[in-house]
C-alpha cells in the first residue's frame, strides 16, 4: 500500500472517522493548513484538530529532552532527587527569586482580565506560594519509591521479586494554575520525567518558574535538564501534539471537561495510557436521619471556592425537605456572602414549591468563569440536567433535588453524575454503610466534600483527581500523585546452579 504525505486540504473534503462516519473540512481549516502540518482526527467525535508544524516541533523537542533525561535518571540517586525538591522549595522561598515570578504572574493576570478571562486560579498569591513550597517539602520527605519490593515468591533454589520501577515520560496538560506546576514535579520522586503544557493564560508565569526556580534546582541537584520540561507554546495544538506522541508512558490532563475529554481521546487513539481529571462536581445527600447543624456546615464548607470537589448537587429526602430546605438556603446564602457576589440555585422540577416565592421571583448578578450575567436567582431544571457541573467564579451555584428516599438519590448519582465525590449526611450508620456500598464514586464521605484533595487528605501533592465517568481505575487510588506513577519489574535470583525446567 502506497503512503503519501498530507500537504493540503480542500473545503468540504470528506475525512472518515469512527469506521463508518465522515467529517467535512471547513473553509478555515483548509485555508490555514499547509505542508508540514498534521491533522488529528478524533475517532470518538470526528473533531478535526489542526497541528501546525511549529506546534508539532515544540512538543516533539520537549519529549525528546524528557526521554533522554529519563534514561539519565537511572544513574541518579534518590538523594539527588530529594535535593532537587529542597532546592526548588528554597528558591520559591527566596524573596529575590520569587519577585520576577510574581511580576510575570501579575502580567498574566492583567492580560487575562483584559481578555475577560477568569483569574481566580491564575493568581499566584502568597497562599499559593506557601502551598507550592509545602508540597515540595512533602516530596522531599517522601520515601523513595524506586526499587520497593512489592512481593517476593520463594521457590526451591530460586526466588522472584516484584519491584517498583519508574514509568517513563509523563505528559501533563493543565489549566492556568501555577501551583500545579510544582505539584506535577512530584513524578521525579519515582525516577520519572515530565513534559508540561500549561494554558496560555499562565504561560508567562510558567516560563518565569522554569527560569528562576525549576531549572536552577535541577542543575543544583545534578539532575538532567530535561527531567522537567516545559512545552513552551501557547496553542492548544501543542497539547494535542504532545498527547499523540507514543513515547509517553502516561498522559495526564486536568482542566475543563470538554477540553480534557478531547485530549484523552487523542492520547487513547495514539496508544498512550490516560489519566483524566476534568469533569467534577460533588454531591451531598441528606437523608431522614440528617443532623441539621451538620448538614448546614457540610453545605457551607463545601462552597468556599470553585474547584472539582465543590458541592454541585444537593439531594434532600422529601420527609425532611420542609425542615432542611431552609437550612440549605441559609447555608448557600452564607457562602455567597462570604465571597461577596451572591448565589444561584437550580431546582429540579418538582421541588420549586419548597423555595420561598421572594427567591423565585428575584434576580441577581452571577459571576461565572465564562463571565458575568444578570439572571433569575432561582431557575427550574429537568432532573436529567443534574449532571451539569456549574463553573462559577465568585457566585456559588448549585442544583437542588428533592428525592423520595436514599435509593432515588443513589440512583440519580450513579446515572447522571461524573461518579466523582459523594457525601451522605446521616446519623444512621446502617445508611452510611449502604451508601458507601451502593454509590458509584471514587470518593465517599459523611461531611463536607472539599476533603477530596491529595495534599489535604494524603499529605501528597496531587497531579489530579480521577472520576469514574469513563470506568474504574486499576489498582490505585483516584488521587494521582507523583509516587503513584510507577510500573513493576520482576527480578529472578537463582541460588541453585542446577535449576532447570
Amino acid at each position: 500500500m502506497s503512503r503519501e504525505r498530507l500537504d493540503r486540504l480542500s473545503p468540504g473534503m470528506a475525512i472518515p472517522f469512527g469506521g463508518d462516519k465522515v467529517a467535512r473540512v471547513s473553509e478555515e481549516l483548509a485555508r490555514n493548513f499547509t505542508a508540514g502540518d498534521r491533522l488529528i482526527i478524533v475517532q470518538e467525535t470526528g473533531d478535526l484538530l489542526h497541528v501546525t508544524a511549529q506546534s508539532q516541533a515544540i512538543a516533539e523537542a520537549a519529549v525528546d529532552d524528557a526521554a533522554g533525561a529519563f534514561h539519565a535518571m537511572a544513574a541518579t540517586s534518590d538523594d539527588q532527587i530529594t535535593a532537587f525538591f529542597h532546592a526548588f522549595a528554597e528558591r520559591l522561598e527566596a524573596a529575590d527569586i520569587w519577585a520576577p515570578i510574581a511580576e510575570a504572574n501579575a502580567a498574566d493576570v492583567a492580560s487575562a482580565r483584559a481578555r475577560g478571562r477568569a483569574t481566580t486560579r491564575l493568581a499566584a498569591d502568597e497562599a499559593m506560594r506557601r502551598g507550592m513550597i509545602a508540597g515540595l517539602r512533602d516530596w522531599a520527605r517522601a520515601q523513595p519509591s524506586r526499587g520497593r519490593i512489592v512481593e517476593r515468591i520463594d521457590h526451591a533454589g530460586w526466588s522472584v521479586e516484584a519491584l517498583t520501577a519508574p514509568l517513563g515520560v509523563v505528559g501533563f496538560v493543565f489549566e492556568g494554575r501555577p501551583n500545579v506546576f510544582a505539584d506535577a514535579a512530584g513524578v521525579l520522586r519515582g525516577g520519572n520525567t515530565v513534559v508540561f503544557r500549561i494554558g496560555a493564560d499562565a504561560l508567562g508565569t510558567a516560563r518565569a518558574l522554569v527560569r528562576h526556580a525549576l531549572a536552577p534546582s535541577l542543575a543544583a541537584a545534578g539532575l538532567p535538564a530535561g527531567a522537567c520540561r516545559l512545552a513552551d507554546g501557547a496553542e492548544h495544538a501543542v497539547g494535542w501534539a504532545l498527547f499523540s506522541d507514543p513515547r509517553l508512558a502516561l498522559a495526564v490532563a486536568r482542566g475543563s471537561g470538554q477540553a480534557v475529554a478531547q485530549l484523552g481521546a487523542v492520547a487513547r487513539q495514539a496508544g498512550v495510557p490516560v489519566s483524566l481529571h476534568g469533569t467534577g462536581g460533588a454531591w451531598i445527600v441528606a437523608d431522614v436521619a440528617a443532623e441539621t447543624s451538620r448538614f448546614s456546615q457540610a453545605v457551607a464548607h463545601s462552597l468556599d471556592r470553585k474547584v472539582c470537589n465543590t458541592l454541585n448537587v444537593c439531594c434532600i429526602v422529601r420527609p425532611r425537605a420542609a425542615e432542611l430546605v431552609p437550612v440549605f438556603l441559609e447555608a448557600l446564602q452564607k457562602a455567597g456572602e462570604r465571597r461577596g457576589h451572591g448565589w444561584k440555585l437550580h431546582v429540579a422540577a418538582g421541588g420549586e414549591d419548597l423555595i420561598p416565592e421572594p427567591f423565585r421571583s428575584a434576580r441577581g448578578t452571577v459571576r461565572r468563569a465564562s463571565g458575568q450575567a444578570e439572571e433569575p436567582l432561582v431557575e427550574t431544571i429537568a432532573a436529567s440536567a443534574l449532571g451539569q457541573e456549574w463553573e462559577w467564579e465568585e457566585t456559588p451555584e448549585v442544583s437542588l433535588k428533592i428525592v423520595e428516599d436514599l435509593s432515588e438519590a443513589i440512583a440519580l448519582f450513579n446515572t447522571l453524575s461524573p461518579k466523582f465525590a459523594a457525601s451522605l449526611i446521616s446519623e444512621d450508620e446502617a445508611a452510611q454503610t449502604r451508601f458507601f456500598s451502593e454509590i458509584d464514586a471514587g470518593f465517599v464521605g459523611d461531611g463536607m466534600t472539599r476533603w477530596v484533595d491529595g495534599q489535604f487528605a494524603l499529605s501528597r501533592p496531587e497531579l489530579g483527581l480521577s472520576n469514574w465517568e469513563h470506568g474504574r481505575l486499576l489498582a490505585r487510588s483516584g488521587i494521582l500523585s507523583g509516587d503513584s506513577a510507577y510500573t513493576v519489574r520482576l527480578r529472578m535470583r537463582q541460588a541453585d546452579p542446577d535449576l532447570h525446567r
